[in-house]
């Protein structure tokens, strides 16, 4: 990446954890930086925003264990600023909200440095509305406060006005301070607050792992250590807590806190993702294969090439059709070419990109597998047809099998091929091994047999785990796949799509409320 003459740190905010929440701004700001310093950020999918030969360097704390002083920190943002390169400071929530972002803008101003404030969405308002409270409200309050429950250790006194602050301000929001919470109600009862006045703590909130403690300042820090209730957590004063009972938005979403492992290739995933994260979902991105190029475009480029001789192309994968049409451009054709040529495709994906293009396909079966594309051109009279079939480098054999049965002359080439990605499996590894994932979904064979591969255990060891979380499957044969592996099978997508999945998963969960725990593992 190049490097500026002049250097330039952004002071970004990232937002309390949901990965929606994150500015278009600080997006921007990621993608341009030299260099990231993050804290220890509620969600680190933000990093993958930043060029990938861009420097991150962690300077977190947690717990109190600090990876590096403010003091140093400070001195290396100023140090990196100074080589001429793109600093972005990525801080959790707001800078400038206890974030100490106003301490580090202090210093670059001092260094002579240009820098920016990126603002983010502070916990002390998105974690309350996620938990179903808004912090003002006609009926209640028209005041609210953010005060944090971590003050400066080394202060001699508070510099927080109590005796006002108890009765003069209707919503209170504390940050950082579950860990004084029993302090803060006593303080707040001292000075006046009624014991039977409404207190929620919110934990990860924005996260699907999100969890809220309703009490009273009476009961609130009694109630909090009998749930061992431990931070990050976002602590509300005030009536308006009591409109939860009827707001209560995010919790109650029919997938909320469900863990899900999607092993989808990552550049097909996000769709998948995002619809099972907007039905409250906690995906877990593990993406078992990755598609990548041929080894050698000859035979495609070949066919290509001659496509005038041929009398139908069809396509089984959208990947397919995405290669197909990249190689078309490469040896300097495009549709024009295709003119006299049937188009089929599986599935209405596949089909999606011609429909882009304008052109209406001559072949979609109703039923997306190979099976069913043998049956529709049965119709044809397909006997003595020269047929291209552009499709992984490894898969079934059963449709030009078929096809040549029938009579026809068929050209299997390679357009793209799926390889086992490189990848960090102890997370989840863990978690399986714990019981505490609730699906793993699978949407092809490959996908099934690199998720074995990909773990260094026992395959006994993976199975016995495997029993305690459901499988979901696209079709049949992905199904049979995993069968064979000694996976249960829990669900099959009725009509072989993501989005036919998406919804027998939801109706999985659904239909039956006792699947919200998995059943952990005794491995």
């Amino acid at each position: 990446m190049a490097i500026s003459k002049k250097g330039k740190v952004y002071l970004v905010g990232a937002g309390p954890g949901d990965p929606g929440l994150l500015t278009l701004r600080a997006k921007k700001c990621l993608s341009q930086a030299d260099v990231v310093i993050y804290d220890n950020l509620a969600n680190c999918v933000f990093l993958r925003y930043a060029d990938v030969d861009a420097e991150r360097i962690y300077v977190g704390k947690k717990g109190g264990n600090h990876t590096l002083s403010q003091e140093k920190i400070n001195s290396l943002i100023v140090e990196r600023a100074q080589q001429g390169r793109c600093v972005v400071r990525l801080k959790g929530g707001d800078p400038f909200i206890f974030g100490r972002g106003g301490e580090e803008a202090l210093e670059l101003a001092k260094a002579g440095l240009s820098f920016e404030v990126v603002p983010g969405i502070t916990s002390a308002i998105a974690v309350p509305a996620y938990a179903g409270i808004p912090l003002t409200h006609r009926s209640y309050t028209s005041t609210v406060a953010f005060i944090t429950g971590h003050e400066d250790p080394h202060k001699e006194e508070t510099d927080i006005a109590w005796d006002k602050l108890t009765t003069g301000i209707g919503t209170l929001v504390f940050l950082m301070g579950v860990g004084n919470l029993p302090r803060i109600a006593e303080t707040l009862l001292e000075h006046g607050r009624s014991p039977d006045t409404p207190v929620a703590v919110i934990r990860s909130g924005t996260l699907t792992e999100q969890k809220t403690l309703v009490g009273t300042l009476r009961n609130i820090a009694r109630l909090a250590e009998d749930n061992d209730l431990k931070p990050p957590a976002v602590i509300v004063v005030g009536g308006v807590v009591n409109l939860r009972n009827q707001l209560n938005w995010f919790e109650n979403t029919p997938l909320f806190g469900k863990r899900i492992v999607v092993t989808r290739a990552r550049e097909q995933a996000s769709g998948f993702l995002e619809s099972l994260v907007t039905l409250g979902a906690d995906c877990i991105e593990f993406p078992t294969i990755e598609i990548v190029p041929p080894e050698r475009w000859n035979a495609l480029d070949r066919a290509i090439q001659n496509i005038e001789t041929y009398n139908w192309l069809l396509f089984t994968s959208p990947n397919g059709v995405k290669y197909f049409l990249n190689r078309l451009a490469a040896v300097r054709k495009d549709v024009r070419d295709l003119k006299g040529v049937r188009i089929g495709a599986i599935g209405p994906k596949t089909a999606e990109r011609w429909h882009e293009l304008g052109i209406r396909l001559d072949l979609m079966p109703d039923e997306y597998r190979a099976e069913a594309i043998v049956e529709a051109l049965k119709v044809w009279q397909i006997k003595g047809a020269r047929i291209l079939l552009p499709r992984a480098a490894k898969a079934r054999e059963t449709l030009p099998e078929e096809l040549r049965k029938m009579g026809a002359h068929v050209d299997v080439v390679s357009a793209y091929q799926t390889v086992k990605p490189e990848y960090d499996t102890e997370k989840v590894r863990k978690m399986l091994k714990n019981g505490t994932i609730h699906m793993v979904t699978f949407t092809s064979s490959s996908t099934v047999l690199n998720f074995v591969d990909m773990f260094d255990v026992d395959h006994d060891r993976l199975v016995e785990w495997m029993r305690a979380v459901a499988v979901a499957c696209i079709g049949p044969i992905t199904a049979k796949t995993a069968q064979m592996k000694g996976f249960k099978v829990d669900l099959i997508a009725p009509e072989y799509t993501i989005d036919s999945l998406r919804e027998s998963i939801l109706d999985y969960f659904v239909s039956a409320p006792e699947r919200r725990v998995p059943n952990p593992s005794h491995a």
